[in-house]
């Protein structure tokens, strides 16, 4: 079956405001886990989820770093206009522009863009580091501008000028302003890459205590960098899929990752969140192109939105993980950067992944769609187990362990 055809409107479910996580739980790990396994569903909590996977297992991590892409800045008049970051214009990858000193372009968000006349420049002073930050509109864009950002303290790299200058974008749907323990608390205990305008929520659970109970149990670790994009809180507004447009984003892979992947591809595969998934997933469909010889432009799209429903001839699991390897050793790569669009949804195959950590999603959104191709027809009755049994949702809510059948995955 084709995405295409799906009506989001068999996606949905009814979600009480008051089921919505406004904060986090004191601990990480105390946070709920409900672990589904073909058909049969039970309780737990994230600090015993190394007792629920395999010994000999693989574990996948997403180690994105939120940014804190909210700036505030006011007019002469007095009015505030918000910018969003979004992602960098005319850079080939996130890691470069966010080191760029001095000055930046970058695609933004822009709240009251009606009040920002042309060839106005906004500024921001800040005083930890001392710098002025200044803003200016330098193209249009359908929904976004591209803004050039430049600070009088060429010591400071863009990130640093985010972390001192910026508020952490947290989630619209929790309605109220960041808060200074969400500066560490809307951050994975393991976060290394600084680029991501959303956090992995499902990473949130896990603490330095957990990730060592997985190393005690034989349960490996790899890690993946999968830049979040704001298209993740994007509500799908047609009737059918055929009508929304995925956004990209970045994805990183170290050659060590797809070493990994190739020694567990006959054992288990766990992702720890959506980003994860979708990240290795897209590996499989990379390789894929490079196993049957196809020229692939890493400046572009690697994985586009109905890629995996439209390709073929298609490889094995372990034929494309090989192929990838070859790919790098030829390029003396360490590491894989480009970009994905990957859609997974009801009718998709899974290469790589044999279970998912995620949190609860919102309704009639891409992520329940990829819980969906997972689940099943099965995901109702573990959404509407958790809204029966208490389970917090969204970002800073409760989470899953979800299994899936041995034929919704090919991997061979």
């Amino acid at each position: 079956m084709h995405p295409a055809s799906l009506r989001i409107e068999d996606y949905t479910y009814d979600l009480p405001d008051n089921r919505i996580a406004r904060y986090p739980l004191p601990e990480r790990d105390a946070s709920k886990l409900l672990v589904y396994d073909d058909g049969l569903i039970s309780e737990t909590v994230y600090r015993n989820i190394a007792a629920n996977l395999p010994r000999g297992s693989l574990i996948v991590f997403n180690q994105t770093r939120v940014v804190n892409a909210r700036l505030l800045f006011k007019k002469p008049s007095g009015g505030v206009i918000e910018v969003f970051c979004l992602a960098p214009h005319g850079y080939p990858d996130i890691q470069t522009a966010i080191v760029q000193k001095g000055k930046v372009l970058w695609e933004c968000l822009v709240g009251g863009a009606g009040k920002w006349k042309q060839g106005m420049v906004l500024r921001m002073k800040n005083d930890h580091p001392e710098f002025t930050l200044s803003a200016r509109i330098a193209a249009r864009n359908p929904g976004s501008f591209v803004l050039c950002l430049e600070w009088d303290n060429e010591a400071l790299s863009f990130a640093e000028v985010l972390q001192y200058a910026g508020k952490v974008p947290l989630p619209p749907y929790l309605h109220r302003e960041a808060e200074l323990t969400d500066e560490s608390r809307y951050q994975t205990v393991y976060a290394r890459e600084e680029g991501s305008v959303a956090a992995p929520t499902a990473g949130l659970h896990f603490t330095r205590q957990v990730m060592e109970s997985l190393e005690a149990a034989n349960i490996e670790k790899a890690f993946v960098t999968l830049h979040v994009g704001a298209g993740t809180f994007r509500p799908v507004k047609s009737e059918t899929m055929e009508g929304h447009e995925m956004h990209d984003e970045w994805i990183e892979i170290t050659i060590k990752t797809i070493r990994q992947l190739i020694a567990h591809h006959e054992n288990k595969i766990i992702a720890v969140g959506t980003t994860s998934l979708r990240t290795i997933e897209s590996l499989y469909w990379i390789g894929n192109k490079l196993y049957n010889k196809v020229l692939i432009d890493f400046s572009c799209i690697a994985v586009e939105q109905w890629e995996p429903y439209e390709t073929q001839p298609e490889c094995s699991a372990k034929e494309a993980l090989n192929a990838l390897m070859e790919y790098m050793a030829t390029q003396n790569l360490d590491k894989l950067v480009g970009r994905t669009r990957i859609l997974i949804a009801p009718g998709y195959t899974y290469r790589i992944a044999d279970g998912l950590v995620t949190n609860f999603h919102q309704p009639k959104s891409t992520l329940l769609l990829l819980v969906a191709a997972l689940a099943g027809d099965q995901w109702r009755k573990i959404y509407d187990y958790a809204l029966k049994n208490d389970f917090r949702f969204l970002s800073y809510g409760d989470g899953s362990l979800l299994w899936m059948k041995p034929e919704g995955r090919k991997k061979v």
